[in-house]
């Protein structure tokens, strides 16, 4: 009786799965993952012996007419029939010498979709098996768009976009290293984009859906440039100055054109509330979807840029001055007009590179100094009882050069998770990088380093170095958390990025989106800036006097 019951049991749910329907987004989503999955897992695939894009075009009217789970998978079924036998290899033994880092991998989908027949899945599940194998070493830098072309995608088309999307989200799925710390899956991500790029009418639609999807990478690496006749935009009109959000308001921290800032009696700690009727907790909130960053400060310099330039000549601006706000009907100016020179000039005033502050400590602006100049920096401060490191910047790659003056020994300060692409969505840790060199007569000094969100990549990587040589201090605040090289993306009409490899301490200890955590945490205040301190320095200098 059992044996019977079983059976018509069976029976039942296979009759039940041939005729179950099928939404579009169910199988454009699940078509996404096969996709994708036998882009870099079928061997003739992966080898570049199709036109995988065209493959898809090619599939998708297919794929629409499907109504039923079984008459989608058997659209599949018989597009992987189609690519040809697989040369079974299994089992393929992974190197001893290989340590995985799994926390990206999940290819679970592949027996659990429920759209899946079982054949399917066995089929998929044969292909990882016996999956593309190369000898090529892949690292930083890598093309990983060599088996495509995504300059003559049509964003008004359908198919096109579709395209794009399932192009896109599987170089993440696959080769981004941080997906697993991202505050929102993925495969959520996937659903909720679908329709955006679907919606999309025209291009200014689709850039705005590309900027929600990479948003959600949660990468401060992550920017997403649009060009027009293959040039960046250039008729973006700028506000005179820098400026930094500080609790819930802009405040003026460095004037770029003089003359400009002079006419509308602009100065530094000036408190701007609102731009056109638009208060910052608005433009905020507004942006937060829009651009990507690994943490709230990185977001809110990316707000603070995005705030500042802007397309009109004519801008109202709002400040708040003793405790009165005032309107004034601002010019912001463009690239090619006059005072773009002025801004340049403001930018770039001449600052020291390195010089010999109050009581012997020695102070080095790490976005001036270049190599060239370290050999100068450690004569003139070898005698120092202290050197502060100004990192709120972008360094000019001397790291090693100064770790060899402050370290006693070498030293590794940094491990690596590269993509495995002979098991796409898995990732294997290197050696690292060393720092320093065995030298007897190093810095015995004090060594701080001052960081805080605009300190990002190399910024944080040479901190990171400098950690190593033992009397290190981290002063400052959160840095934006993007750490490693970076991955370009070109598509039509536009560029976009993420973080190529993971960055780790060598105890595996994670820094993306944590960032540098400082030692003696250390934010400006709008009195501070106001009053023309940089507070962050000051409570430097106030450590190396105290040790407090």
């Amino acid at each position: 009786m059992k044996k019977i019951t079983l059976f018509f049991l069976l029976i039942f749910s296979q009759i039940s799965f041939g005729q179950a329907k099928i939404t579009e987004n169910e199988k454009l989503i699940a078509t996404c993952k096969v996709w994708g999955f036998l882009k870099y897992y079928h061997p003739k695939v992966a080898n570049g012996d199709f036109n995988w894009d065209n493959q898809l075009l090619e599939n998708l009217p297919k794929i629409e007419k499907a109504q039923t789970k079984a008459e989608f998978s058997l659209v599949l079924e018989n597009w992987i029939d189609d690519l040809g036998a697989i040369k079974e290899i299994a089992p393929i033994i992974p190197s001893k010498d290989v340590e995985y880092f799994d926390k990206n991998f999940d290819l679970s989908w592949i027996n659990s979709n429920k759209l899946f027949s079982k054949k399917l899945s066995k089929k998929l599940k044969f292909i990882e098996k016996n999956r593309f194998q190369t000898n090529e070493e892949i690292g930083p830098g890598y093309n990983p768009f060599k088996n495509g072309n995504y300059f003559d995608l049509k964003y008004d088309n359908k198919n096109s976009k579709i395209l794009w999307l399932f192009a896109y989200w599987n170089l993440v799925e696959y080769f981004f290293p941080y997906k697993y710390i991202m505050d929102q899956k993925w495969d959520i991500t996937l659903e909720k984009a679908l329709p955006l790029i679907l919606d999309a009418k025209n291009d200014d639609d689709f850039y705005k859906a590309t900027r929600k999807i990479s948003a959600k990478l949660d990468d401060s690496h992550v920017e997403l440039a649009v060009y027009k006749n293959n040039k960046f935009e250039a008729s973006r009109r700028y506000f005179p100055a820098n400026c930094k959000i500080i609790d819930n308001k802009m405040v003026v921290t460095e004037i770029l054109a003089d003359s400009l800032a002079q006419a509308y009696n602009l100065k530094v700690g000036d408190v701007i509330t609102k731009i056109d009727d638009k208060t910052i907790p608005e433009f905020i909130s507004e942006y937060r979807d829009l651009y990507a960053a690994s943490n709230e400060p990185a977001l809110l310099g990316k707000v603070v840029r995005k705030i500042l330039t802007g397309n009109e000549d004519n801008v109202n601006v709002e400040f708040l001055k003793d405790g009165h706000y005032e309107t004034k009907a601002m010019t912001w100016f463009n690239y090619h007009d006059s005072h773009r020179n002025e801004f340049k000039k403001g930018a770039r005033k001449k600052k020291e590179k390195f010089k010999v502050l109050d009581n012997n400590i020695g102070y080095v602006d790490m976005g001036i100094l270049k190599s060239a100049n370290v050999p100068d920096m450690i004569e003139a401060l070898k005698s120092t009882k202290a050197i502060v490191f100004d990192m709120r910047n972008y360094p000019q790659g001397t790291y090693d050069d100064i770790a060899k003056f402050l370290n006693a020994h070498e030293e590794k300060f940094v491990i690596y998770t590269y993509p495995d692409f002979n098991y796409p969505g898995k990732f294997y840790w290197t050696e690292g990088t060393n720092c320093g060199s065995e030298n007897k007569d190093n810095y015995k000094g004090k060594v701080i380093v001052l960081l805080n969100e605009e300190s990002i990549s190399q910024s944080e990587w040479t901190a990171m170095c400098f950690q190593t040589a033992g009397n290190t201090t981290i002063i400052g605040s959160q840095t934006a958390g993007a750490d490693g090289n970076v991955t370009e993306l070109d598509f039509k009409l536009f560029h976009t990025r993420y973080s190529g490899i993971g960055v780790y301490y060598p105890d595996k200890r994670e820094t993306q989106r944590i960032g540098i955590v400082p030692d003696i945490e250390v934010k400006p205040t709008i009195k501070g800036i106001q009053e023309g301190k940089d507070e962050v320095l000051d409570r430097a200098l106030v450590f190396i006097e105290t040790r407090i």
